[in-house]
């Protein structure tokens, strides 16, 4: 499905909202007769989008009621005592492949979701929050006056890793927030629905996906499907998300945005948005932590819509770093965990190794564009400090619906590579040297790893090149390609020379083998120090 723009064709009866506890609602009142008869599916969602779209914006706030105080005023160690109950698991009962679970409200998750269940026959039925789902280990609350709060979020259970025990899948928690697990893999980066205004704008908006429909699987089924409301100040969206759990999960997700009649401009809408955290790796070592490498991702891997293959080493910056890279339907991006060596990383608990990688795939043509990648500062690898995602050229008019589809899958040992061969480390400084600590930092140093079949394939002793570029800010004084025989592997050294040290420098390298590329670009920021 390509991503275009429709005519808007307008209804003057706004729709209904059924929020009653265990209530099977009539299609017909949430999406038209239409619904009615073939059961609530994304145009349905997409109607009630379209419609809260031509509204003026009313904050979650205004619409439920007020969280009682001792969930409000909750600490983190006592929001994390309150368990869910797994014997409680929506369709545990009917011994169905997946189960639904669901997150209690409290301290930072304090607007809720409504969550729904579309069943065989396509009727729908709410799907309340009940007191008795929860162990609330050693709080002590009482919960008689409470009612039906809604949930903050939900998770999909199934038995990813072995048939004895469902593990997580997905979770869908907070603003557009969501993520998944292939078999084998630990949680690390978030994907999101929707990002607004992330940079370029008077500050950031997030959308958050208000109402869910589950609909309910088949007991031979291996996938299942949700369908998503999101809404913002500036947006609306219909969401549709099936889910396909594996050694590499796969979500195929199609979306519908529209933005809001008579809102503000949006400056940047970014399309795919992932959320990663990169602290320290071997291009940028913290000092003082016994650990090599910190982070949920390590690099940005691009494929051009013109054929070419870019990766971008994550960094950690001083202040904020904003790189765009304009295409036209691109082929794919992600924010990859490529080193999976244990070793790598030396922490037990955090198993940064395991940590997934997210790789978008389009669905359709996408048209003109940009890839942009957001780095921040942070002080620890407790804080999102990556983004990345696509901006359209052009955005819609308020009111007419972007559309668009794409893939995201969550992979882990075996994930996407380029077809030639791939960057496996960079590496920055000089060994034994008679530069000067001020001419190391005048002239940075730079040590690529280079693997893959394109390389494997060359005959010994073939004649390789390192093709270095740099922007007109840099000169590059150094770039010599060579075999490492201690991997198998081509390793690149390169210096470059800053002209004006309170400006960055962009640069680019590849390999080359007879005039013929034979390896992805490797693409890096040299950032002011």
């Amino acid at each position: 499905m390509s991503l275009v723009f429709h005519p808007v064709r307008r209804t003057a009866r706004s729709l209904r909202r059924h929020l009653l506890t265990g209530l099977i609602v009539s299609l017909a009142a949430i999406s038209g007769p239409v619904a009615a008869a073939q059961g609530l599916d994304w145009d349905g969602v997409s109607h009630i989008a379209q419609t809260r779209a031509t509204q003026p914006w009313t904050p979650a706030g205004d619409k439920a009621k007020a969280l009682p105080p001792e969930l409000a005023s909750i600490s983190y160690d006592g929001l994390r005592a309150i368990r869910f109950r797994p014997e409680r698991s929506t369709w545990r009962s009917q011994q169905l492949p997946f189960e639904l679970q669901y997150f209690h409200l409290g301290l930072y998750q304090t607007e809720p979701v409504r969550i729904r269940e579309i069943g065989p026959d396509g009727q729908v039925t709410d799907l309340p929050f009940s007191t008795a789902d929860y162990d609330y280990g050693p709080n002590r609350f009482d919960t008689r006056a409470w009612g039906d709060l809604g949930h903050a979020g939900f998770r999909l259970h199934y038995p990813l890793n072995s048939v004895a025990y469902k593990d997580e899948l997905a979770v869908f928690l907070g603003a557009s927030y969501f993520r998944a697990l292939g078999a084998g893999q630990q949680y690390g980066l978030s994907a999101r629905g929707l990002a607004i205004d992330t940079v370029g704008g008077q500050g950031e908006e997030f959308p958050r996906f208000t109402e869910f429909w589950v609909r309910r699987p088949a007991a031979a089924d291996r996938e299942v499907t949700v369908l998503a409301l999101l809404e913002s100040p500036r947006a609306t969206g219909a969401y549709r998300f099936v889910i396909r759990p594996g050694f590499q999960t796969t979500m195929t997700v199609h979306a519908r945005v529209y933005l809001r009649e008579g809102a503000a401009p949006v400056a940047t809408l970014g399309l795919a948005p992932l959320t990663s955290m990169f602290l320290s790796g071997e291009n940028q070592p913290l000092p003082g932590d016994f650990r090599p490498e910190v982070h949920d991702s390590d690099g940005l891997m691009l494929a051009t819509g013109e054929g070419e293959w870019l990766w971008r080493p994550l960094q950690r910056p001083r202040s904020v770093q904003v790189s765009s890279f304009a295409t036209v339907n691109p082929r794919g991006f992600g924010l990859m965990q490529r080193d999976r060596r244990f070793a790598s990383y030396e922490d037990v608990e955090a198993r940064y190794e395991r940590r997934p990688s997210a790789w978008v795939r389009p669905l359709g043509n996408w048209g003109a564009g940009r890839v942009e990648l957001v780095q921040l500062p942070t002080p620890d690898e407790t804080h999102d400090n990556v983004v990345a995602y696509w901006v359209p050229a052009r955005l819609p008019a308020p009111g007419q619906p972007l559309e668009f589809a794409y893939e995201l899958s969550w992979q882990g040992d075996e994930q996407q590579r380029p077809p030639s061969s791939w960057v496996t480390q960079t590496r920055r400084g000089y060994g034994y040297t008679r530069l000067s600590p001020a001419e190391q930092s005048a002239q940075p140093k730079f040590v690529l790893d280079f693997a893959g079949p394109a390389l494997d394939a060359l005959p010994p002793g073939a004649a390789v090149q390192a093709v270095v570029s740099a922007s007109a800010n840099g000169r590059v004084i150094e770039a010599v390609a060579y075999p490492n025989p201690a991997t198998s592997t081509w390793r690149v050294s390169l210096r470059v020379v800053r002209i004006d040290p309170n400006q960055p420098v962009e640069l680019r390298a590849f390999l080359q083998h007879q005039q013929h590329a034979v390896s992805e670009t490797w693409t890096h920021l040299l950032l002011p120090e």
